[in-house]
């Protein structure tokens, strides 16, 4: 009886570690990527800009490129993506289509240009333990087929070893519409 509870103590204390890394990981990657996104004077979506999507323009794509960074505002060239980035990125994106009582970490609006460059990032990667996975996401996303998309998080967020936020189902329009403009203003 009493290594049972012993058993149960020690699981509890790891359980709650992980859970308060996670967290605290999360906590700082989000104000990594605030700091590192900070996009003050830059056009924001409907400035009479033309937009590639949501609330990237062509000229902040141009800009990105310029600086060196991908679609993302991250200096992580596609041949260059390891599995690790491939699930973050459909991750984050995932995001705006799905129900879940958590969301956590950096949002990414899905569009067009960072769907495209994850796929050209596909052809170029060599070695991907979960390619295939990669590309039936990216695939149907591209032909704007996100019927799926909670059971595409829940997969992306299997691989990462998810415990918190499992996708429950996907956002109506009206929600979508709402998720995402909560999430710019947050980052603004």
């Amino acid at each position: 009886m009493k290594k049972i509870i012993w058993i149960l103590v020690i699981f509890v204390v790891v359980a709650t570690g992980v859970f308060g890394y996670t967290v605290i990981w999360d906590m700082f990657d989000d104000k990594a990527s605030d700091e590192s996104s900070n996009n003050e004077g830059k056009p924001r979506a409907g400035e009479n800009r033309e937009e590639i999507s949501g609330t990237v323009t062509v000229e902040e794509m141009a800009a990105y490129e310029e600086e060196g960074k991908n679609p993302f505002g991250e200096a992580i060239a596609a041949g260059e993506l390891t599995d690790s980035d491939f699930q973050e990125y459909i991750h984050r994106m995932s995001h705006q289509k799905v129900k879940a009582a958590e969301k956590w970490g950096t949002f990414y609006e899905i569009n067009p240009t960072r769907i495209g460059w994850l796929l050209v990032g596909l052809d170029k990667a060599s070695d991907l333990e979960h390619k295939q996975t990669y590309a039936t996401i990216l695939k149907k996303w591209e032909q704007g087929d996100f019927s799926s998309a909670d059971e595409d998080h829940n997969a992306v967020w299997s691989l990462q070893g998810g415990t918190v936020g499992k996708a429950t189902g996907i956002l109506s329009e009206e929600e979508e519409k709402a998720y995402i403009e909560k999430e710019n203003n947050r980052n603004k």
